[in-house]
């Protein structure tokens, strides 16, 4: 302890200062110089190891044809489209509801999918048209509701007056190229 003493007081106010500045110094680097060096080594290796991959190829034109031709594969051509109006029907049979006459309308694009839009005016219980509604969602996944309209006479009435709008979306025939 003498030896200290001594040793401050040779150093005087000023190296006693500037003593303590150095260790403030050296705890300074260990605590934020030295992790933020570690920090910006690592970040250069992760730059570096950026650039040495290779670099991100698009895919082809010929990739998406055929990534577009599978898309279109999962719909079926529109020369199906009495069997999947006859599937409709008989979702509605089992439903047991009661089908008027209905308004149907193709519409051909020049590129793309085709939609078969169908408006069925149908009169059963809530139970039934709900029932129906999601029955033709499971076994026609081509298939989209695009509106459903209820419509009750009085509040006591049991059986309901819907309105359910559809669309099955085929993709176009084999002869549509020609046209």
């Amino acid at each position: 302890m003498k030896r200290l003493n001594a040793w401050l007081i040779r150093l005087r106010a000023a190296g006693v200062l500037g003593v303590g500045v150095l260790l403030a110094c050296a705890g300074f680097y260990l605590s934020a110089v030295a992790p933020a060096e570690r920090e910006l080594a690592a970040q250069r290796l992760a730059a570096e190891r950026l650039r040495t991959r290779s670099p991100h190829q698009p895919a082809s034109a010929d990739g998406r044809g055929e990534q577009l031709r599978r898309f279109y594969g999962l719909f079926p051509p529109v020369e199906t489209l009495t069997d999947q109006l006859e599937q409709l029907y008989g979702i509605a049979r089992g439903a047991q509801l009661e089908l008027s006459h209905g308004e149907y309308r193709l519409e051909k694009r020049n590129a793309g999918l085709w939609s078969y839009r169908v408006v069925l005016p149908v009169r059963g219980t809530y139970p039934q048209i709900r029932g129906f509604v999601a029955s033709v969602l499971k076994a026609m996944p081509v298939a989209s509701v695009d509106g459903l309209r209820f419509e009750r006479k009085r509040a006591v009435d049991t059986q309901i007056d819907a309105q359910v709008r559809l669309t099955i979306h085929f993709r176009p025939g084999e002869d549509a190229d020609a046209r």
